[in-house]
């Protein structure tokens, strides 16, 4: 949705990941989703009197190497803090996160823009909290509220007003869902809760440096959702202040029913949470051992990634986007690049072409990920070499790639039990060529009179008429000696 030109957008997100954990950030209590209602409990994460808190130390190395992928810098000592409010799903009070030192600080991520060009977001902070329990609003006239949820670990990624439209907004939050599960410390899933984004929004005249007043927008739950909500609050804001008025500091509510954002109270400062540091929690020491080790074990970001694909494999920018966008595509099409026999520029195009094509489509149709498919990537290379030294034509290979998803055999046992291997045998193509050609006299004037198009109709004939089976460049060398006697 388009706005009026002469103002700009002034966007920060905070993003919640909720990290994965077996246990709580504080309990030995399970973090599986989806079990009953308040089965996951336990009088820490109740709050009960005289219970002390024990911070779960995966949360922290989880966020460390957030923070190590996102090029923070790593605290040697940082607080837990209580922030204090009350709701029904909280039963301490108060939730215990991080505030005047936190675990990460000054970091970025790069976001490529639609027109191809590259963006740099700062990020103001990560730092650790516990989640809220989840208040239930439609059984009747009654609430209800499961604290499965509460004392679940997360990390808040806190980005700098960096971004100036709701699509780089959407970019962002993208870009931060795929290096959290690159990482492997968060699933990414919005519909469970597992990523949850909560926007800061201001406009102001282009040109301007000053902020404008900025609304906060929750319960952003979809990618799609973050970028309709900001175009809508944009515009609001922009009508408000062409009107004459004045945009209000508040937390709004995005309603995607209505797709309107619906005021909910006035935003809170920080001095409204009455921070303090929490007194049975003791700082969190990170050496430079500990960073090193987290550093040494991160896997290959996606634009590293990307950018080697195009670099060392000469690979089109379209296809290392599309082979990067997973962390287990990549290194399912590295597994195969590195089991082919032939590695050249031509050969590891092939192999995009595979994964890109059948292989996601087959782990689309099953809802899986590639590498839960029953074709490993070292068969798929196997299968692949027979492509490049011409045991098998590509076609074939379609034939043989479904033929794998229920057959554990051997490529080359399949196409040998099965007699697929591909005809070379110049003789045999031509004793077919030359039957096609007479039954085919009119088509042969045609190409003979210049109707260049038709040769490739005597091709699809001849391969017809060989099950697919003849080599494609025999084929092809036999029909031009033939047409052009």
């Amino acid at each position: 949705m388009p706005w009026d030109e002469r103002y700009e957008a002034v966007i920060g997100l905070e993003i919640h990941a909720q990290l994965l954990t077996e246990t709580k950030a504080f309990c030995g209590c399970s973090t599986k989703f989806g079990d009953s209602p308040n089965a996951n409990v336990c009088p820490v994460c109740l709050g009960l009197p005289g219970v002390l808190p024990v911070p779960n130390r995966t949360m922290v190395e989880f966020a460390i190497r957030m923070g190590l992928a996102t090029d923070c810098t790593i605290a040697p000592r940082s607080l837990f803090a209580r922030k204090n409010y009350f709701y029904p799903d909280l039963p301490k009070g108060y939730q215990i996160s991080q505030y005047e030192e936190p675990i990460c600080t000054g970091g970025a991520i790069t976001i490529r823009l639609p027109n191809g060009a590259q963006k740099r977001i700062g990020i103001t902070r990560i730092h650790m909290e516990e989640d809220a329990g989840k208040s239930i609003h439609d059984r009747g006239n009654d609430t209800l509220v499961d604290l499965n949820r509460c004392g679940v670990p997360l990390i808040e990624i806190v980005s700098e007003p960096d971004m100036r439209s709701p699509r780089e907004a959407y970019l962002f939050m993208t870009a931060i869902r795929q290096r959290v599960t690159y990482l492997g410390i968060c699933d990414g899933n919005l519909e469970e809760g597992s990523l949850r984004c909560d926007a800061n929004v201001s406009v102001r005249r282009v040109g301007d440096t000053a902020f404008g007043t900025k609304t906060e927008v929750k319960n952003l739950n979809s990618f799609r959702f973050v970028e309709k909500a900001l175009e809508y609050e944009v515009n609001r804001q922009i009508g408000l202040l062409e009107s004459g008025r004045r945009v209000v500091q508040e937390t709004l509510l995005w309603d995607a029913d209505r797709e309107v954002c619906v005021p909910m109270r006035s935003k809170e400062e920080a001095h409204d949470y009455r921070y303090f540091p929490d007194p049975d929690l003791a700082p969190v020491l990170v050496d430079a051992d500990w960073i090193a080790r987290v550093k040494s074990e991160l896997p290959e970001m996606p634009e590293r990634r990307r950018d080697r694909y195009v670099r060392d494999f000469q690979l089109p920018e379209y296809d290392a986007e599309v082979l990067t966008t997973e962390r287990p595509v990549a290194e399912y099409f590295d597994a195969v690049v590195g089991a082919m026999k032939s590695r050249t520029t031509e050969t590891r195009k092939l192999a995009s072409n595979w994964v890109m094509g059948d292989v996601l489509r087959v782990a689309n149709e099953q809802h899986v990920t590639v590498s839960d498919i029953p074709v490993a990537p070292e068969r798929l290379a196997a299968m692949i070499d027979l492509v490049i030294d011409g045991t098998i034509s590509g076609k074939i290979a379609k034939e043989v790639f479904d033929i794998m998803m229920t057959d554990p055999d051997a490529p080359a046992s399949i196409v040998r039990k099965r007699g697929l291997v591909q005809v070379s045998d110049t003789s045999a193509i031509e004793q077919v060529i030359d039957a096609i050609l007479r039954s085919h006299a009119p088509q042969v004037e045609q190409y003979r009179a210049g109707k260049q198009q038709v040769f490739g109709f005597f091709v699809g004939e001849t391969m017809k008429a060989m099950k697919g089976k003849a080599n494609p460049a025999v084929v092809n060398e036999i029909l031009r000696r033939k047409l052009a006697s």
